[in-house]
C-alpha cells in the first residue's frame, strides 16, 4: 500500500517503522521540515514537503497527530483526501467530551473521504512492535464503508496485530475510551507496554 503518515513524533515514527517493515510504501510528513527529514531517515521513509503534498500522493493517510492538530490540519487537507481512506490514530483525552469520537467529527469535516479509525488503542511500543510474550496484541477498526474497512484490517494484520473488526465509525467512542483507560492505568506507574487482547477459547499465542 502507499501511505502518508502525517505527524512526525513517537507515534508517527512507531507506525512508519512497522508499514516499512511489512513492506508497504511510506511517506511522512509533518508542519516541521526538519523533523520530518530527521525521523524520516531514522526510519528510512520517503520525507514529503508539506502535509498536503504527501495526501495528494497516497492511497491512504494516516493521522498520527495529536487531537488538537485536527482542526488546523483538515483545513490544509481539504479537497486532497477526498475518496481516499484517512486513517484516525488520535484520542479525546477528555473523558467529559466522549458524546462523540474525534473519527466522527473528522468525518464531518472531511465528507468526501472515508474515515477509518485505528490504531488508537495501542502505545507507540506496540505500534511498533505488536506481538507482546508471543500474544499479537488486537488491532481495532471501526468505520462505516466496509471496502475501506477491509482495506485497513488487512494493513493491521500485515504489521503483526490481530485484526479486529469493532463495528461502524461510531464504535470508535469506545475505542477511544479504550485507550483512555489505558493511558491512564500506566500513567499511575505502569510500563506503558500494556495492550488490549481479547481472549477467546482455544486461543493460541501468535
Amino acid at each position: 500500500m502507499n501511505i502518508a503518515i502525517i505527524g512526525a513524533g513517537n507515534v508517527g515514527q512507531a507506525l512508519a517503522a512497522s508499514f516499512k517493515r511489512a513492506g508497504h510504501d511510506v511517506t511522512l510528513a509533518a508542519r516541521d521540515a526538519d523533523k520530518v527529514a530527521a525521523s524520516a531517515a531514522e526510519v528510512g521513509v520517503a520525507a514529503a514537503p508539506s502535509s498536503r503534498a504527501a495526501a495528494e500522493a497516497a492511497d491512504i493517510i494516516v493521522l498520527a497527530v495529536p487531537a488538537a492538530a485536527l482542526e488546523a490540519l483538515t483545513t490544509e487537507l481539504a479537497g486532497a483526501v477526498d475518496r481516499k481512506v484517512v486513517v484516525d490514530v488520535t484520542n479525546r483525552m477528555n473523558p467529559d467530551h466522549a458524546g462523540r469520537s474525534n473519527a466522527e467529527d473528522l468525518q464531518g469535516r472531511l465528507g468526501a473521504a472515508t474515515v477509518v479509525k485505528a490504531f488508537n488503542t495501542a502505545f507507540t511500543s506496540r505500534q511498533a512492535k505488536p506481538a507482546l510474550d508471543g500474544v499479537a496484541a488486537d488491532g481495532y477498526v471501526a468505520a462505516d464503508d466496509e471496502t475501506a474497512k477491509q482495506r485497513v484490517l488487512a494493513l493491521v494484520e500485515s504489521v503483526g496485530f490481530r485484526p479486529v473488526d469493532a463495528g461502524p465509525l461510531a464504535a470508535s467512542r469506545m475505542l477511544e475510551g479504550m485507550a483512555w483507560l489505558n493511558i491512564s492505568r500506566n500513567a499511575e506507574g505502569g510500563t506503558w507496554q500494556c495492550a488490549w487482547v481479547i481472549l477467546e477459547p482455544g486461543a493460541k499465542a501468535a
